[in-house]
């Protein structure tokens, strides 16, 4: 099986080697804009492609890219990689984007027989390096079937959750528990240390009783440590979290916690704090008290 891998970010690059290391019987072409993860891929025998090439050789295209314009600039604009694909290809989008965007290019695609799953992750770059991602995925369930154990070469868990767009949908659930978690841990952390409790001893005390979460696991111990290297960038939840309001406000539902995360992620970007982990959250709330968590 020929597959195409497009984009090779922080988390496209090892998902792309962990499907080069683990699968059987495949040829893999990848595509980035920075020719750097393309050479490191080459090493390891894939082949470097222009998109074009992947589109017209590959029977299964992956995407892995920051938002929905550039996955409908990379398969919709013009000379795009649909317009190169045969019909009975499929095309598989792991990127985080708007529903919405994920059936419109969904119907755009069945114009020339080409199939989809919407399949966005969950787990950050460590997950995506050591293959244990989350995938959340939607399109029917034929297709679903037949490339499910492809999907399994990059994560741990792989659910279908409905039709193209279903994946998508519970990806922006799963990014506002994210955000939302990680701004209460945040919250009791600074608590802790303004009533002059060490939050390392606090971490210990609850992460294994009902507050305890992987979330928590993750990120607070990042906090405590004043550790921002980005597993996760801030302006790529802020992107996740204006998908979700958006998608919110067209079907009607309330997302008030979802809104005031983001005025706090939205603060962050403003202040530098872009490019951090989601975790310097906590940030801000070491720049309403003065005191830093956990030193």
């Amino acid at each position: 099986m020929k597959i195409g891998f497009i984009g090779l970010g922080i988390m496209g690059k090892p998902m792309a080697k962990n499907l080069l290391q683990k699968s059987e019987n495949i040829e893999l072409w990848v595509n980035n804009l920075q020719p750097e993860p393309v050479k490191e891929l080459e090493a390891l025998g894939a082949k470097g492609a222009e998109q074009a090439e992947i589109g017209e050789n590959c029977d299964v295209v992956l995407t892995m890219l920051p938002n929905s314009p550039q996955v409908k600039a990379v398969m919709l604009g013009e000379g795009g990689v649909a317009s190169h694909m045969k019909p009975g290809s499929v095309f598989i989008d792991m990127s985080s984007i708007n529903p919405v965007a994920s059936k419109e290019i969904a119907a755009e695609l069945a114009k020339n027989g080409v199939e989809m799953l919407d399949a966005p992750v969950s787990g950050g770059e460590p997950k995506a390096i050591d293959g244990t991602l989350s995938f959340m995925v939607g399109g029917k369930q034929e297709v679903f079937d037949k490339y499910k154990g492809l999907l399994e070469t990059m994560g741990a868990s792989v659910v279908r959750c409905g039709e193209v767009g279903a994946g998508n949908t519970t990806k922006l659930a799963n990014q506002i528990i994210v955000a939302c978690n990680i701004q209460a841990v945040s919250e009791a952390f600074t608590l802790a240390q303004m009533a002059g409790v060490d939050p390392q001893l606090v971490f210990e005390a609850i992460k294994g009783g009902l507050a305890g979460s992987t979330v928590m696991n993750a990120k607070g111990p990042m906090m405590i440590e004043g550790n921002d290297k980005p597993g996760f960038k801030i302006d790529l939840h802020i992107k996740d979290l204006n998908n979700a309001l958006d998608c919110a406000h067209t079907v009607g539902a309330p997302v008030p916690m979802t809104a005031q995360v983001q005025e706090i992620l939205q603060w962050m970007h403003a202040h530098e704090g872009g490019q951090k982990d989601h975790s310097a959250i906590a940030q801000y709330y070491e720049y309403l008290t003065g005191i830093k968590i956990g030193r």
